[in-house]
C-alpha cells in the first residue's frame, strides 16, 4: 500500500529539543512507526511551520491513502478555527483522489507552554477538531481525532514528545484497523 502523510512539524517528526529544526530518530516518529508496523510504503510530506496550503500537492495517482493533519500553525498565526476549517475545506476539495482514500486527522489540542501562552489557543484547538469532524462528514472522507489518543506534548505545548509520537502511531494504527 502506498501512503502519503501530509502535515506540519508533527508529521515531519520535529524534535523541539534541537535548535536547528532537527528531528527525532526514525524509531520515534509516528510516520516511520506506521511504516514499520504495516510494511506500507509511506512518504513523509511533513514540513516544519506548514500552514494549510491554498492548493493541493501533486500526488501520485497510485496513492492508496492520503493522511492529512494540518491547522495547528494556522491557529498559532491567529487564524480562527472556523477560518482554518474554511482553508482546509478548499485544500481538501482540490485533492484529485477518491474520497475513500483520504483520512483527515484533527491534531491533538495544544496545551499551555512556551508557544501557547493563552487558554484561548487551547479552546481554539478543541473547536478546530470539531470543525474538522464536521468537514470530514460534509466531504465524505474518513476522520480521526488525535485528541483522543493521549499524545504527550513537549514544553512548547505544540510538538509531540517521543512518547507522544508512539501514542499517536498506536492511535492511528487502531483507527486504520
Amino acid at each position: 500500500m502506498k501512503v502519503i502523510c501530509f502535515g506540519d512539524s508533527n508529521t515531519y517528526g520535529y524534535d523541539p529539543q534541537g535548535y536547528f529544526g532537527g528531528r527525532y530518530d526514525a524509531d520515534s516518529r509516528w510516520v516511520d512507526i506506521l511504516a514499520t508496523e504495516t510494511g506500507w510504503t509511506i512518504s513523509n510530506m511533513g514540513q516544519n511551520g506548514r500552514e494549510i496550503p491554498s492548493a493541493a500537492p501533486n500526488l501520485l495517482t497510485d496513492t492508496d491513502l492520503l493522511i492529512v493533519m494540518l491547522g495547528t500553525n494556522d491557529l498559532l498565526q491567529g487564524c480562527s478555527p472556523e477560518r482554518a476549517a474554511e482553508k482546509l475545506e478548499r485544500f481538501l476539495a482540490g485533492i484529485p483522489l477518491d474520497r475513500s482514500k483520504i483520512l483527515l486527522i484533527a491534531p491533538p489540542p495544544v496545551t499551555l507552554g512556551e508557544w501557547v501562552p493563552s487558554p484561548q489557543l487551547i479552546d481554539d484547538s478543541h473547536t478546530f477538531a470539531k470543525c474538522c469532524q464536521t468537514l470530514a462528514e460534509q466531504l465524505g472522507i474518513r476522520f480521526a481525532d488525535a485528541g483522543k489518543w493521549d499524545v504527550s506534548l513537549a514544553y512548547d505545548g505544540v510538538h509531540f514528545t517521543e512518547q507522544g509520537h508512539r501514542a499517536f502511531a498506536a492511535g492511528l494504527l487502531e483507527e486504520l484497523r
